[in-house]
């Protein structure tokens, strides 16, 4: 069966239809769901008075389960798909769920509307969708900055990495890096309560993120206006970044569109004083962030183009 071929079919699905509101108010989302089991585990297993070595083990448990349970239940499930077009079909629309491709084009699009007419009130709360910093101190620069950095880091945790899992492994691969990437985004914070039994999942999470945050920055360099500089940027900015995987995407989209990002910003009430990427470059406007999601559409028919040429092969 052809893992490239079904996650073709899956990209194609999202890319029409999202995820329907309709749909997800009668039965949720499979995000939501192991969601509410990293939850229960949290609750059960994360002690706020136990030391930081068992609350380090009970993490590690608490990953291998939700990890195992994701990619194992995808494992039967593939498993027992027909063969032929049928199975690629089928696997295709089991994978639709676990990608965000226009879902994410929607909520940046979002962000443009109200920056472009300047309404910053209304601009700060529809980036605030997406970013998890506080967004009610930010100017209209500011704002576009968040937007644009989570629009280069979310394609390659919501898109590229779950496709090349998924073209890797099928369903068990794009499975199991959701619910790496929802117990990362869960747990996986340097806060006193996840710092310990955070620490697997979050180090799980850097692990699978190596190459697809690598490829998305690629791609986002080759279809810019100006790849040799947006590769040379990558190359020279990405290891600035806090993350050793978001550097990449930032720094690549940051350069191909000719603007800075990064910087400081305000976390829980206080300012992380961050290195620039791409510095020396202005800030981005709410036209940079349209020449943004423009640039992430061409990535979208590349990756589809890459998934095909893999399906024919």
């Amino acid at each position: 069966m052809s893992f490239a071929a079904m996650m073709l079919v899956a990209m194609a699905i999202d890319s029409v239809i999202g995820w329907p509101a309709q749909l997800y108010a009668a039965i949720g989302h499979p995000v939501t769901w192991i969601g509410a089991l990293i939850r229960r585990l949290d609750l059960a297993l994360n002690h706020d008075s136990a030391a930081d070595l068992p609350r380090r083990l009970a993490g590690v448990c608490a990953a291998v389960l939700v990890i195992g349970c994701a990619g194992g239940l995808a494992w039967a499930v593939q498993a027992a798909l027909p063969a032929g077009w049928l199975g690629i079909v089928i696997g295709g629309v089991l994978a639709w769920p676990f990608l965000a491709i226009r879902s994410m084009y929607a909520h940046v699009a979002a962000v443009v509307v109200p920056l472009q007419r300047g309404d910053l009130d209304d601009a700060r709360f529809q980036v605030s969708m997406i970013v998890g910093r506080n967004t009610k101190v930010l100017d209209a620069a500011g704002v576009a900055r968040a937007a644009m950095e989570s629009l280069a880091e979310n394609t390659s945790d919501g898109i590229v990495a779950p496709l090349f899992w998924g073209a890797v492994l099928g369903l068990p691969g794009i499975a199991a890096y959701k619910a790496i990437n929802t117990l990362d985004s869960m747990i996986g914070h340097r806060t006193p309560r996840f710092l310990a039994f955070g620490w697997a999942s979050a180090r799980i999470d850097d692990l699978v993120n190596l190459i697809p945050a690598r490829l998305t920055g690629l791609v986002f360099a080759l279809v810019s206006a100006a790849p040799r500089r947006a590769l040379s940027v990558m190359w020279r900015d990405a290891g600035l970044h806090r993350s050793p995987n978001a550097g990449w995407p930032e720094a690549a989209m940051a350069a191909g569109l000719g603007v800075r990002l990064s910087g400081p910003r305000v976390y829980d009430g206080h300012v992380a004083d961050e290195p620039w990427v791409n510095a020396g470059t202005p800030d981005p406007t709410a036209n940079d962030l349209q020449r943004g999601l423009a640039l992430y559409v061409r990535a979208m028919f590349v990756l589809a183009a890459a998934l095909l040429v893999l399906a024919l092969v």
